[in-house]
């Protein structure tokens, strides 16, 4: 195990604070504008303002309570892209009005632009897609 890039680091850090606080202006700044995400198995979006229309839905889903943080975390770069192999952690509203929390094992995808890094694939279900019905 190694130490993760600090700079990568921080730009997770800042997208899931960005998440948590509903702030999608300053979320799409860390993605490419071909950029893909993963809504749920099965659903992927492509393009920033989709990219941004699906976390305005998966916040109503979550009744705006959703909260994401990070677990453990792997980086591996290399020809300028970085894999981002981590533990997601969501605290999720339960109907009772309790918060539950689910841990994924997610995979991200980052280019680097620059000396910025800009999220390209954003998979927060990692390799649980390879256990998901075949649609």
């Amino acid at each position: 195990m190694h130490n993760p890039n600090p700079q990568l680091k921080a730009v997770i850090e800042a997208c899931d604070r960005a998440i948590s606080r509903e702030d999608y202006d300053s979320l799409m700044e860390y993605y490419a504008e071909d950029a893909a995400l993963v809504v749920k198995p099965g659903m992927v979006v492509r393009g920033k303002e989709n990219i941004r229309k699906a976390f305005i839905a998966i916040a109503d889903y979550f009744q705006h309570r959703l909260v994401v943080t990070q677990g453990k975390m792997e980086i591996i770069e290399g020809g300028g892209n970085a894999l981002v192999i981590m533990e997601t952690r969501l605290d999720i509203p339960t109907a009772e009005g309790g918060i539950t929390q689910v841990t994924r094992r997610a995979t991200y995808v980052f280019c680097q632009q620059g000396e910025r890094w800009l999220c390209t694939v954003d998979n927060s279900y990692g390799t649980d897609l390879l256990d998901a019905p075949e649609v």
